[in-house]
């Protein structure tokens, strides 16, 4: 495409490498500069553009120093004025009486009338016409003004390439404007468009640059996809040692683990890596499932790897792997940052020599210093946490082939993210709890009734029961005004004398966490007052009872995963939640969505929805960017034409293709989720 000139300094500033780019940098807003407001006609809270003469400017110090200006409407003699608050003195010089004035400005009621309060204004005379389009106010940054953007996207639009980039039936049998029709109506809209469907984005020129959009990211994830299908993996077949472990297990699969399974065990037999992502509810039993995947990779003579975002999460995993593959004959090894001195360096060495089949660990899995004999399997628990580039490190660390992949979720994927931003993944669902597993009854409690929470906290336990009590902080913090977990495991002991209650948080020792955290799970400890280090991996059937401080201070996927962890056992599970007040509107729609629903996929819906799709995914896209113009949910229908329009365009135009992903992505970006 052809290349034109801009503004260096709007170009960089805004964050465009190509000046062409800048035609993609669209308004958030329109102005009306293209009919005049007679005075007598000004309404208070409306923008509005008038012209008039300067009859006076003069300074005034009270309330404070300011430049009042009075103009005169030549027709009628109507006076009106604008006030500047801050000014410089070319301004005051500028501003003399004589001096022809149009201003844009909110209209609003003043000491002296009708005024505005630094509206824009510029020189005129009775000849200056009036611009034809709606003023576009575009998004900036520190150091731009609009006057620079909107010249420097005027330029642009003088001779920028805005040729078509899709094939003629593509956007017509979408009902789609072309693309330059869109481009321009969007920079430069006449006064009869409907600025509703413009600002909200609902005008046909947002949809077709929208769906152009969301066709840049399909194609970039379906081309991401057959690039992996044409990297080599080994292939593992099945050995009949997976089948071992179902054999000793106490439970049987449940059928939607034995789906998933099975469709694990068939890209495994691929030659192209895995790239699948398991999604699973809270105690769906995604741990099991992993399990056997690596006995599968350990039949075939190689290695898997279990890396988890935190220590406790990934020790856990550490100690069901090796109850569950041990007693199999399988070396299991930990590895994580806290392990120091001659225990680290000999469970790097069991790894590097191939004596540890599985190694289970954080990020430490993927440090320079550790190599693997034959890594084969590559397993990410709570994958979101992890940022692109970690999960890439541990793939790199296969000998010669590339790794399988599968990353598991407790946080489910609303359909439209999961077409959207996982499209280039294999997406297994565990959709059913195992047997057994009870609802947990939630409440909203308001912190004024806590005494009467810690009174049903000591009848609970009296009868057997464990909880837990969760606070989002380990000290107080005079910013955040929450109850700390050390202060309230202090009034906790105070207020139930008899109980045995410990206390876990982040800060605490990796072995004093993990005493801490085994003491609980052997029914030594009757409370457990903890940060949300327990939120994943902590599995105590005999935790019945959940209460969770400060939780309008929570987002609903933490809050679902906290309270996953009672329910667990025979007993009537409950989950408290106290807030304080006053409650945002936002914290009030949490609490309620949580309290309503134990539906993992419906709460991980109003989490996208109240969130939005960065958020959602957090570290998961470090790197890519995320949608600019598009609204996964309002724009469904835009999304499932662009997964459609995108595996046939590579089909039967691939050139076309590369054209669109060239001017959407001209910086070489993609929306991989790797």
């Amino acid at each position: 495409m052809a290349r034109t000139e801009a503004s260096p300094s709007v170009q960089a500033k805004l964050g465009y490498r190509s000046a062409d780019a800048l035609v993609l940098h669209l308004p958030i807003r329109y102005e009306d500069e293209t009919r005049l407001t007679r005075l007598r006609d000004l309404a208070p809270g409306r923008p509005a553009l008038v012209e008039g003469i300067i009859s006076r400017a003069e300074i005034l110090y009270r309330p404070r120093r300011q430049l009042l200006v009075t103009l005169t409407e030549p027709e009628t003699g109507e006076g009106f004025h604008f006030r500047l608050l801050n000014f410089y003195p070319s301004q005051q010089a500028q501003l003399k009486p004589g001096l022809r004035l149009r201003l844009y400005g909110e209209v609003r009621p003043g000491f002296f009338g009708a005024e505005m309060i630094h509206p824009r204004w510029r020189s005129v005379t009775t000849e200056t016409p009036l611009p034809t389009a709606l003023t576009p106010v575009y998004p900036t940054v520190a150091g731009l003004t609009q006057g620079r953007i909107q010249k420097a996207i005027s330029a642009v639009l003088a001779t920028a390439d805005l040729t078509e980039t899709l094939p003629a039936p593509l956007p017509d049998r979408l009902g789609l404007p072309g693309f330059e029709t869109a481009i321009r109506r969007l920079h430069a809209p006449m006064p009869g468009d409907d600025l509703s469907s413009l600002e909200q984005r609902r005008h046909p020129a947002w949809r077709r640059i929208k769906f152009d959009e969301l066709l840049a990211q399909q194609l970039s994830l379906r081309l991401h996809a057959g690039q992996r299908r044409r990297q080599r993996a080994p292939v593992l077949a099945g050995t009949g040692l997976a089948e071992r472990l179902l054999d000793r297990l106490p439970f049987p699969l449940t059928s939607a683990q034995n789906r998933v399974y099975q469709e694990i065990r068939t890209d495994l037999g691929q030659t192209h890596p895995m790239h699948r992502l398991l999604q699973g509810d809270v105690g769906s039993g995604k741990t099991c499932v992993a399990a056997l995947a690596a006995l599968v990779a350990v039949g075939n003579g190689h290695q898997a790897a279990v890396m988890a975002p935190t220590e406790i999460l990934a020790e856990q995993l550490y100690l069901k792997f090796r109850e569950w593959l041990e007693p199999l004959g399988i070396r299991v090894v930990w590895l994580a940052a806290a392990l120091k001195g001659k225990a680290k360096r000999e469970a790097a060495a069991e790894i590097a020599d191939g004596d540890a089949a599985v190694a289970v660990g954080t990020h430490a899995l993927f440090q320079d210093d550790v190599a693997f004999k034959s890594l084969a399997l590559a397993i990410v628990d709570e994958q979101h946490r992890f940022g692109v580039e970690q999960r890439l490190a541990l793939r790199e660390k296969g000998a010669g082939n590339l790794p399988h992949l599968l990353m598991m979720s407790a946080t489910p994927i609303p359909r439209t993210l999961a077409m959207s931003y996982f499209a280039d993944l294999d997406v297994s669902v565990i959709d059913e709890l195992p047997p057994g597993r009870k609802p947990i009854a939630t409440k909203v409690v308001g912190d004024g009734k806590r005494a009467e929470v810690v009174a049903r906290l000591r009848d609970y336990c009296a009868g057997g029961a464990q909880a837990y009590w969760v606070c989002p902080l380990v000290e107080e913090s005079e910013k955040l005004d929450l109850r700390a977990a050390i202060d309230a495991h202090a009034e906790l002991v105070a207020e139930l004398p008899g109980l045995r209650i410990g206390l876990a948080h982040g800060r605490l020792k990796a072995d004093e966490k993990a005493a801490v955290m085994a003491a609980f799970k052997a029914g030594e400890l009757d409370i457990l007052v903890a940060t949300t280090v327990i939120e994943v991996g902590v599995d105590v059937p005999n935790a019945s009872l959940m209460v969770i401080e400060h939780a309008e201070r929570m987002g609903l996927a933490q809050l679902h995963q906290l309270r996953g962890r009672v329910g667990r056992g025979g007993r009537e599970s409950i989950c408290l939640l106290l807030y304080s007040e006053p409650l945002s509107e936002t914290a009030r729609r949490r609490l309620r969505v949580i309290r309503d629903s134990q539906d993992g996929f419906v709460i991980a819906r109003e989490d996208l929805a109240m969130r939005g799709p960065g958020e959602f995914l957090g570290a998961r896209q470090s790197g890519a960017p995320l949608l600019r113009f598009a609204d996964l949910e309002a724009d469904q229908d835009l999304l499932e034409a662009a997964r459609d329009a995108a595996a046939e365009l590579l089909r039967t135009d691939p050139d076309a293709a590369r054209r669109h992903l060239d001017r959407w992505l001209p910086r070489g970006d993609d929306f991989m989720a790797a």
